[in-house]
This record gives structure tokens, C-alpha cells and sequence, in this order.
């Protein structure tokens, strides 16, 4: 049985989803402060717990039988963890040290988490690959990279199997539209479009021009979230064979502006733009180089069109059931 930290997460639950499609048994852990339980598809189990609550996690462990731990149970807020990094480093730190005691006191070894392109910073040279200098520029994406670190240190004394994803944009919603995005407060550029569309937000704002780019709009590495599911099963299915970490991306950038059109064909509808200066921290450029995916999982992304990508977030926003 599969333990899914986070499974009522928007990454987590359609992880879930899938490997339940695969013939796998699940349980899900989930605190529900940011995930929903009506996400958590029925087929799993559900506990609600939390990584801050060492008897929790013992408790799960005495319950289940677990072979594996895929873990997506952190705050993922940049801005807030910039504000609140106490906040950040309990929870998705010492959460994760929680984590791992309870998986070696109970005899589980294998893990695969929830990493993040964040880990890099400001990127050096694109396509990002694996050998990018990690130098990252806020309290999350240090946490996140304190925990790649931890693992490595858990593998040289107790023997752990490891495999971080360190993912670039995830984007879209499961093709039957049973479950999709949905934050609070939500900070992702596409359902931000497609709200702004719908009329649920005045505008969508575009945060500087004159970036080096082909439409002077920053280029990001849009990855379609049922991509991301299937990589985290290869992922535990590769780790009695390899421990490390793999980017997860498609390769290819898209613009600010181009999610924007992307977004108004698939809709049908214009999406009301407002312009301003260039934040701080904001790349021109983040795109993913996904080789060692390839070459080590045997993945390959199905989704490689921005388009539809758009298209399975729109059916999701314009239907959502949560």
C-alpha cells in the first residue's frame, strides 16, 4: 500500500487518482488546511493527520501496511514564506523529519517527494537541467532543498530510497474533470486567466514587457498535472533501482501572452488585461531540461500543447466541483 502525504493536495490528489487507475492501494494523510477531502477520489482510504503530529503519523504507520511514501504535504506559498518562514521550516521541515522517523521506526524506506524547479533560483542558463547551481531566493524553495539534502544524508546512515521531482509549472485539471485546480487564496497564472474570463476577477495582470523574450512577457514551463501523476509512479516503481533527483517539465516555454490567447480560444472569450512594472524575483526565462526523466523513468509528457493544457482547466473551472 501506497501512503500519500498531502493526497487531498491538487498534485496529490490526482496521484492518487491515478494510481488507484494502476491497480495500486492507497491511503491518504491529510491535515485538509489547504487540501479537499472531496478531492480525495473514494476508492483510497483517508486519515486525516498531520506531519507536526508525530502520534498521528504513528498511528497511520500501526494502522496500514505500507510499502511506500510519496509525500506532497508542505506550504507552498512563495510570498507567504517570505513573510511567515517559521511557518515554512516547522511544517515542511521538521514535518518531513516527522515523516521519516515514523517511516524507519516502522521498517518503510522508500519515498518519493514533491520537490520543486524553486530549488534553483535564478537560473544560471536554460534549459534547467539537474546539474543547475541550487541557490534558491526564498524561505520555501530553501526548505525544499534543506529536504532533497536530508535525504541524501538518510540514504549514507539508514539505507533510505529516494527520488525528489523537482517540478516547473504545473498546470491543468484530470481529462474527465473530476477533479482539477482549486486554491485559497489562488496565485497560479492560468486559473487566474481563466477566472479573469469568467468574470470572477476584474483583470489579469501582467507584471512587465521588456523582458528578454520573443513578446518581452516571462516564459514559463507549463507541465500538465496527470504528467506529474504518472511520474511519481514511475518514480516509485524505479526506486529499488535508483535514488536521486529528476526535473519535471516538458521543455517547452510559454509566455505570459501566449497563456493568455491559449486561454481565449479555448474559452471563446477575451480575457481582460491590466499591465504593470516588472516584480522582483521574476525570471525571464524558466524552462525545464527533462532528459534525465526520459532516460531514468522511461517518461515522456503527454501533454506538450499549451493549448490543451488550457482546455482540461477550462472544463474544470467552468464545471468544478470543489
Amino acid at each position: 500500500m501506497i501512503l500519500v502525504m498531502g493526497g487531498a493536495g491538487y498534485i496529490g490528489s490526482h496521484t492518487v487518482k491515478h494510481l488507484l487507475d494502476n491497480g495500486y492501494q492507497v491511503v491518504v494523510a491529510d491535515n485538509l488546511i489547504y487540501g479537499h477531502r472531496a478531492a480525495v477520489d473514494a476508492r483510497a482510504a483517508f486519515i486525516h493527520a498531520d506531519l507536526l503530529d508525530p502520534y498521528s503519523l504513528d498511528q497511520l504507520f500501526n494502522k496500514f501496511e505500507i510499502s511506500a511514501v510519496i509525500h506532497f504535504a508542505a506550504f507552498a506559498y512563495v510570498g507567504e514564506s517570505v513573510q511567515e518562514p517559521q511557518k515554512y521550516y516547522f511544517n515542511n521541515v521538521q514535518g518531513t523529519l516527522n515523516l521519516l522517523r515514523a517511516m524507519l521506526s516502522h521498517g518503510v524506506k522508500d519515498i518519493v517527494f514533491s520537490s520543486t524547479c524553486a530549488t534553483y533560483g535564478e537560473p544560471v542558463y536554460t534549459p534547467i537541467d539537474e546539474k543547475h547551481p541550487q541557490n534558491p531566493i526564498n524561505p520555501y524553495g530553501r526548505t525544499k532543498l534543506m529536504i532533497e539534502q536530508i535525504f541524501a544524508d538518510y540514504e549514507r546512515a539508514y539505507g533510505l530510497r529516494h527520488i525528489s521531482l523537482r517540478y516547473f509549472n504545473a498546470a491543468g485539471a484530470s481529462a474527465d474533470g473530476s477533479i482539477g485546480e482549486s486554491h485559497n487564496p489562488e496565485t497560479h497564472l492560468i486559473p487566474l486567466v481563466l477566472k479573469a474570463i469568467k468574470g470572477e476577477c476584474k483583470a489579469i495582470s501582467i507584471f512587465g514587457t521588456d523582458y528578454d523574450t520573443p513578446d518581452g512577457t516571462c516564459v514559463r514551463d507549463y507541465i500538465h498535472v496527470e504528467d506529474l501523476a504518472l511520474a511519481h509512479r514511475l518514480a516509485v516503481e524505479k526506486l529499488k533501482d535508483y535514488s536521486g533527483c529528476i526535473n519535471l517539465g516538458t521543455g517547452i516555454g510559454s509566455s505570459v501572452k501566449e497563456i493568455i490567447v491559449a486561454a481565449e480560444q479555448v474559452s471563446g472569450k477575451k480575457c481582460p488585461v491590466e499591465y504593470g512594472p516588472r516584480r522582483a524575483g521574476d525570471p525571464a526565462k524558466l524552462f525545464a531540461d527533462n532528459q534525465k526523466a526520459k532516460t531514468i523513468l522511461g517518461w515522456n509528457p503527454q501533454y506538450t500543447h499549451i493549448q490543451d493544457i488550457l482546455r482540461t482547466a477550462w472544463n474544470w473551472e467552468v464545471n468544478k466541483r470543489y
